[in-house]
């Protein structure tokens, strides 16, 4: 109680990071125009062409700082109870994953990869959300929500289509897209087998009454030859 991952001591930066805050507003002014990623990738270049002299100096400043963080953290650990040292790993475990999250999303998207397909509920709400009456956002999903409700099954059916039409777009780039993966050597981004081979759960059930019909016909086979004999 009274404690939380905020106060927990800040890791040292890195020696290139050092020298990017020190040298960003320098090369900023240089270069006005620039966007913040030319400015990172100028940055770098300066980084790796700067005398292992000068290095030194951003990496022996980090080192002063890890020591200071090490006495720091041990304080910090100190204080707590097995009960808030617990808590404060949990809570650290989560804020990782939310991050690792965030970073793979990134990656998919510079990556390319196709959106979803959206369902016949999300095409709807993106044509009547803004038209929708009320206040707040959550007020206007409300009423989208209640709209959809009480349409009928042939009112729905435009929307039902398009959910379906966006589902064969899906695939289709899906397809196209972890063929690309493969080749790039991101095996680990496709979809298994099993992922792409889902069966419609009409023809399922088809099989299963076949089947069902099937084995019923070859007791009773069973059971005339029986009384034949």
């Amino acid at each position: 109680r009274g404690l939380s991952s905020d106060q927990r001591p800040k890791r040292p930066l890195s020696a290139y990071l050092r020298f990017v805050i020190d040298n960003r507003p320098a090369f900023r002014e240089k270069n006005p125009e620039a966007s913040n990623l030319e400015l990172i990738k100028k940055l770098a270049g300066a980084w790796k062409e700067l005398p292992v002299s000068q290095k030194q100096v951003y990496e022996e400043a980090r080192k002063t700082d890890w020591k200071r963080y090490g006495e720091q953290m041990a304080a910090y650990n100190a204080q707590l109870s097995p009960a808030q040292a617990a808590a404060l790993k949990e809570e650290r475990r989560r804020q990782l994953a939310k991050r690792r999250s965030i970073r793979a999303k990134r990656e998919l998207n510079l990556l390319g990869k196709p959106k979803r397909a959206r369902s016949a509920f999300n095409i709807f709400l993106s044509e009547n959300f803004q038209e929708s009456e009320g206040i707040s956002p959550v007020a206007k999903l409300k009423k989208v929500i209640d709209t959809w409700q009480k349409l009928s099954t042939s009112q729905k059916q435009p929307y039902l289509q398009l959910a379906e039409d966006d589902k064969v777009r899906y695939e289709n780039e899906m397809k196209s897209w972890e063929a690309k993966m493969v080749e790039l050597g991101r095996e680990d981004l496709v979809r298994s087998k099993k992922q792409r081979l889902k069966k419609k759960p009409a023809e399922t059930t088809k099989q299963a009454e076949t089947a069902k019909a099937s084995s019923g016909g070859n007791k009773e086979k069973l059971k005339l030859k029986k009384s034949e004999k």
